[in-house]
C-alpha cells in the first residue's frame, strides 16, 4: 500500500480516520464515458461516502468551448467551490466510482488553481465499499468558504504549445489512452476524430499504473513503467489522452515519484484528432 500523502494520494484507512475532521472536504468526482449508460449524479444521489459533495466535471468547465469539460474560468471555479463549501484552509479528498479514473482530473484542476491540499482516494468508492465502510444518500450541510485562486499557467498546455513541443522534441508527450487507440487500430469513441497519436508521443496506458483493485502502484513501479515505455524523465512532460481526464492519472503518478515538471494538454485527442492540418502518427512510434 502506498504511503498516505494528503497532497497526492490517501488510503481508505486514512480517510476513515479523518472523515469527521472539521476542515476535511470530500468530493465525489465520478464521471463516465459517453455511451456508458451510467449516470454519475444519480449514482451519487443513491449513495456516497458521508459528507461528500458531487463535483460535476462536465458542468464545472468552460461551457463556451466546443470541447468537453475544458478548464473553467477562474471566476466560475471559485464560485462553484464556494457554493459547495470548499475553500481556503480545507484539506480536500476526491474520489470516483471506478477506482482512480476521473478523480485525478479534479486533483489536477485544483492544483492548476493553486490549491495544493488535495488528494485522490486510492481505490476510490469501490475499495471503500469492498471494506464495508459507511455511505449515505443525504446531501451535506453547506457552509460557504472563500477560495483564493492562483492559476498555475505552466500546468496546462494548448494545441499550439503541444504542436511546438512535438516538432522541437523538447518535451516528452505521453498519451494515456489504450494501446490500440494510440496505434490507430480502432475508431475513436467520439465521432469525427481521426485515429492515431501526436507524432513523437509515447504511450503509457493509464491502466498500467493501477493494481487490480483500482489502487495506484508504488512510486517505484510507476516510474519503471514510464521508463520502459521509452519516456525520458529528464525532459518536462506533457500528458494527453482522449479528453483530458485520464491524462491526469499520469500526472498523479509522476507527482508521486517526485517528477514535478509535468503539464496536461487540456484539449487532448478531442481537439488534435479533429483538425486535418495537424499531423497524426500511427503504430508504436
Amino acid at each position: 500500500m502506498a504511503a498516505d500523502d494528503p497532497k497526492t494520494l490517501v488510503s481508505t484507512d486514512w480517510l476513515a480516520t479523518h472523515l469527521k475532521d472539521p476542515d476535511l472536504r470530500l468530493l465525489d468526482a465520478s464521471w463516465h464515458m459517453p455511451g456508458s449508460d451510467r449516470d454519475a449524479r444519480a449514482e451519487y444521489d443513491a449513495g456516497h461516502i458521508p459528507g461528500a459533495r458531487f463535483f460535476d466535471i462536465d458542468e464545472i468547465s468552460d461551457l463556451r468551448s466546443p470541447l468537453p469539460h475544458m478548464v473553467p474560468p477562474v471566476e466560475k471555479f471559485m464560485s462553484r467551490m464556494r457554493a459547495m463549501g470548499v475553500g481556503d484552509g480545507h484539506q480536500v479528498v476526491v474520489y470516483d466510482s471506478v477506482g482512480i479514473f476521473s478523480a485525478a482530473r479534479v486533483w489536477w484542476l485544483f492544483r492548476l488553481m493553486g490549491q495544493m491540499d488535495i488528494a485522490v482516494l486510492d481505490g476510490g468508492l469501490p475499495k471503500w465499499l469492498a471494506e464495508d465502510r459507511p455511505t449515505e444518500d443525504l446531501p451535506p450541510i453547506i457552509r460557504d468558504r472563500h477560495m483564493t485562486v492562483r492559476r498555475q499557467n505552466h500546468m496546462v498546455k494548448d494545441v499550439t504549445q503541444v504542436s511546438a513541443a512535438s516538432k522541437l522534441v523538447d518535451h516528452e508527450i505521453i498519451d494515456a489512452r489504450a494501446a490500440e487507440r494510440f496505434r490507430g487500430e480502432v475508431p475513436e469513441p467520439r465521432e469525427g476524430l481521426r485515429s492515431g497519436h501526436i507524432p513523437g508521443s509515447r504511450n503509457v496506458p493509464f491502466g498500467e499504473l493501477l493494481n487490480a483493485d483500482g489502487t495506484m502502484k508504488s512510486p517505484e513501479a510507476t516510474r519503471e513503467i514510464f521508463e520502459k515505455a521509452g519516456v525520458d524523465l529528464s525532459k518536462p512532460a506533457i500528458m494527453t489522452c482522449g479528453s483530458g481526464v485520464t491524462a491526469a492519472i499520469l500526472s498523479l503518478a509522476m507527482e508521486r515519484f517526485g517528477k514535478t515538471d509535468h503539464s496536461l494538454y487540456d484539449g487532448s485527442w478531442s481537439e488534435w484528432g479533429q483538425f486535418p492540418t495537424l499531423p497524426v502518427a500511427t503504430g508504436d512510434q
